[in-house]
């Protein structure tokens, strides 16, 4: 009976165990998932610099010329 017992405290235990990395595990995929969005972002914000920068050295250029 005592073994018995303890089996089933020993299934419980690691049950909890589980569950525990299970939410681990599905917190990190959301953390990846946000520096991926991140990174992205960062991208797209670098990508909008060098194109302001573009526009500002050819307004320059054409204000020389003139």
């Amino acid at each position: 009976m005592k073994r018995f017992l303890a089996a089933i405290a020993l299934a419980a235990l690691a049950g909890c165990g589980l569950e525990t990395a299970g939410t681990a595990a599905t917190g990190a995929a959301v953390k990846k998932q946000e520096i991926e969005q991140g990174k992205k972002t960062m991208e797209q914000a670098q990508q909008k610099i060098n194109e302001s920068m573009q526009l500002q050295q050819q307004s320059a250029s054409q204000s020389e010329e003139k």
